[in-house]
């Protein structure tokens, strides 16, 4: 019996528009049929490239009644009307990250998500990699012992050219510093591995990008609520750029992933199957060097939960209430640069996040 076809509307044309058309193209059963932006240049494009609709505005693409899903590609502080509004018609959401500039703005969302009877899910592919899987399962078998350290470090180069392609990518409100736009997916990487954070001590500077109003640089501490301790230093000022680390190390093991692959994978207790995690990850471009320097597959893996949303009733594979956790831990880290203290978490007043 064939599968009922999913059909996919992209809002917004920009950067991060051609992978999800392609990894929509990819998925089996899915079809890309409309692009809106009111770049009516930049929607053309895509869609002169995918075989889709052009269109201008968001109620244009909800007015195709064939679309299950939009996929919400805006500017980051764009997300939450474009979501509520998507969710209100009767659509699944998937939105790329962070979920929302505030945690009131993705609670918002999500409560329409649930009063509309769909499902909100958040691009946050990173962990669906093979390594973070790996990791992940080793640490519900309790293969670590107690976890000692988990650290994330980016260490990437962004032009001041990028931050100049688009108004948005140099506003610091419309969410473009490297901690929320760039280093949100390492961040939610220890998150999701860790579990919540009870502390967060963060110093933000601007390295090599004066003429930009925004942090190119973090360097964070994290206590976690399970006792460990651990790190963040993310930074697009380093020519040409390195792939992304995660570590992991406890009492009675190690893992490092670097990029996609797993570097390391050491336990006092080898098992079968030790070998083959080790040899995990394809060696693709992860993004280090560019900002469209990287591989499409993890993009059709979130797309594929997402036709499983519509035709099995499932939830997305990474959900907006999971990520709300990470938005939480990034707001914190903008807190506690802007008043050079530690945020305890949760939050108790998010309102004098940016200033």
């Amino acid at each position: 019996m064939s599968q009922r076809v999913v059909r996919f509307g992209l809002l917004g044309a920009g950067l991060i528009a051609p992978f999800h058309a392609r990894a929509i193209r990819a998925a089996a059963g899915c079809e890309l049929v409309a692009v809106a932006d009111m770049n009516g240049e930049r929607a053309g494009k895509i869609a002169a490239e995918f075989g889709c609709r052009a269109c201008a505005t968001l109620d244009d693409l909800l007015a195709d009644k064939s679309i299950d899903v939009v996929n919400i590609l805006t500017p980051n502080h764009l997300h939450r009307d474009a979501a509520i509004a998507a969710a209100n018609a009767g659509r699944h959401v998937l939105t790329e990250k962070p979920p929302a500039m505030s945690l009131a703005d993705t609670d918002a969302m999500i409560a329409a998500a649930q009063k509309a009877g769909v499902k909100l899910g958040v691009v946050l592919q990173c962990r669906v990699r093979g390594a973070i899987r790996a990791m992940r399962e080793a640490l519900a078998q309790e293969r670590f012992g107690r976890v000692l350290r988990a650290d994330a470090q980016m260490k990437w180069y962004r032009s001041t050219e990028y931050y100049r392609s688009d108004p948005w990518r140099s506003s610091r409100r419309s969410g473009a510093g490297v901690t929320i736009q760039h280093a949100f997916h390492y961040i939610d990487l220890l998150h999701y591995l860790m579990g919540p954070v009870a502390s967060v001590r963060a110093t933000m500077s601007n390295v090599t990008h004066p003429d930009v109003d925004l942090e190119d640089t973090l360097s964070a501490t994290l206590g976690y609520a399970n006792g460990a301790q651990g790190s963040v230093f993310a930074t697009t000022a380093l020519w040409p750029g390195c792939d992304v680390r995660i570590e992991l190390h406890g009492e009675n093991g190690t893992a490092v992933m670097v990029g996609e692959r797993m570097e390391t994978w050491k336990f006092r207790d080898e098992r079968a199957g030790d070998e083959a995690v080790r040899n995990m990850g394809r060696g693709v471009k992860t993004a280090a060097g560019g900002p469209a320097d990287f591989d499409f597959a993890d993009h059709q893996t979130v797309i594929e939960g997402m036709a499983r949303v519509v035709r099995e009733g499932v939830d997305p594979l990474i959900t907006a209430a999971s990520a709300r956790g990470t938005l939480e831990v990034a707001l914190a880290m903008y807190q506690s640069a802007r008043t050079d203290r530690e945020v305890v978490l949760p939050m108790t007043d998010e309102s004098g996040v940016w200033g």
